[in-house]
């Protein structure tokens, strides 16, 4: 297989230059005009310590995975040769489970426990971007099928990394709307602004990576029509790396301590992150002057 080029390496300068234009636009900009919107220099310090952290243990992580995806990759005789015209589809294809990968993540809260890192600021800007998990082991099933496939490891690799570089620019308010044949297929800012936002109507929408025509078909798709408030329903209000990465694994934790059956623990770990319990049955009323249990076992 030809050598694959480390593409989040080689975009770390573009990264910078773009945060600091950002950062400049912001400061050039009256601040009764900017609102809610720009930087804040914790929140902003801890989405780079996440993204930082995240490079570490996604190196701890990689070790598993890699064992895991070569030996599928060993027993399928499927074999999908990296061309100039097979690496799109294969980018394509990546999408595509990038798509119910993130999905996943929104409605299953033992993924959302993961994925809720990304959401936890309640400023939007490139530095966002960068406000990753810790705990990225549980993405890696979604995409045994596309190694099943035939598709290489590396190849897999770094059509997710394309991907994630590509997202980058998706999370800023200085971007509106890009012509519209571009909004229909693309993931853009307006788009993304929508998945961040915490509003009822926005909840849980918008989860493309590079195309939005995965929501458009699978109806998971929102407009941007009114500014979004950002952040999650319930926020965490810290700036600590360690509670931002565990918080919602320590909830479920509180949850399942506090659960009152099985059904209820596996509803807290494997339901959506809003779930709640339905109240307990109550018992049949009986009609006035019949006997009740006492006077029944009495009888």
């Amino acid at each position: 297989m030809p050598h694959l080029p480390d593409v989040v390496l080689w975009s770390v300068p573009a990264f910078l230059l773009l945060t600091a234009l950002e950062l400049v636009s912001y400061r050039l900009r009256p601040a009764e005009e900017s609102g809610a919107a720009g930087y804040e220099v914790k929140d902003a310090a801890t989405s780079v310590g996440m993204g930082l952290g995240s490079l570490v243990f996604d190196a701890l992580w990689k070790i598993p995975i890699v064992a895991v995806y070569t030996a599928v990759y060993e027993l399928t005789p499927l074999r999908v040769p990296v061309l100039w015209w097979t690496l799109p589809l294969m980018l394509l294809v990546q999408d595509f489970f990038y798509y119910w990968s993130h999905r996943g993540h929104h409605v299953v809260r033992i993924l959302w426990a993961c994925h809720v890192v990304h959401h936890s600021s309640r400023k939007f800007n490139l530095t966002t971007a960068l406000r990753q998990p810790w705990t990225t082991l549980t993405v890696w099933p979604f995409y045994v099928p596309v190694i099943a496939l035939g598709v290489h490891p590396a190849a897999l690799a770094f059509c997710a990394s394309a991907n994630l570089v590509y997202q980058f620019w998706v999370h800023t308010e200085r971007v509106r709307k890009l012509p519209r044949p571009l909004e229909y297929v693309l993931n853009t800012a307006s788009h993304h602004r929508v998945h961040h936002a915490s509003q009822g109507g926005y909840l849980d929408r918008n989860f493309g990576g590079i195309l939005i025509i995965w929501d458009r078909i699978f109806g998971s798709f929102v407009p941007e029509t009114e500014r979004p408030v950002y952040g999650l329903t319930k926020n965490i209000d810290t700036y600590n790396p360690l509670r931002v990465a565990t918080h919602e694994y320590a909830a479920i934790l509180r949850d399942l301590r506090a659960a009152r059956s099985w059904r209820e623990r596996a509803g807290r770990v494997f339901r959506g992150p809003g779930w709640q319990p339905g109240p307990p049955p109550r018992a049949p009323e009986r009609p006035a002057g019949a006997p009740g249990p006492a006077r029944e076992r009495a009888a």
